[in-house]
């Protein structure tokens, strides 16, 4: 039971860009496995995007919504 206890504390103090990094590149990965595929649908809902491709396979995406930090930090950049 301590242990359970102890996992829950563990997400409550998880840091909320640290999990959308994770899950942004979670995403990249999956996405860059849909090269060559073609999607025949994408759909932002509320809380996730569906991507649906040609065989009917779906992919569904959460959390990462917006754009990796480390990005923007590198398009902002001086150059």
């Amino acid at each position: 039971m301590n242990d359970r206890i102890d996992e829950l504390i563990d997400l409550l103090e998880a840091e909320p860009e640290g999990l959308r990094t994770a899950e942004f590149l979670q995403a990249r990965d999956v996405l860059c496995g849909l090269a060559g595929r073609r999607v025949a649908e994408a759909v932002i809902e509320d809380t996730r995007v569906v991507v649906t491709t040609d065989d009917g396979c779906r992919y569904y995406f959460y959390g990462f919504l917006g754009s990796d930090s480390s990005a923007r930090a590198a398009k902002s950049a001086p150059t």
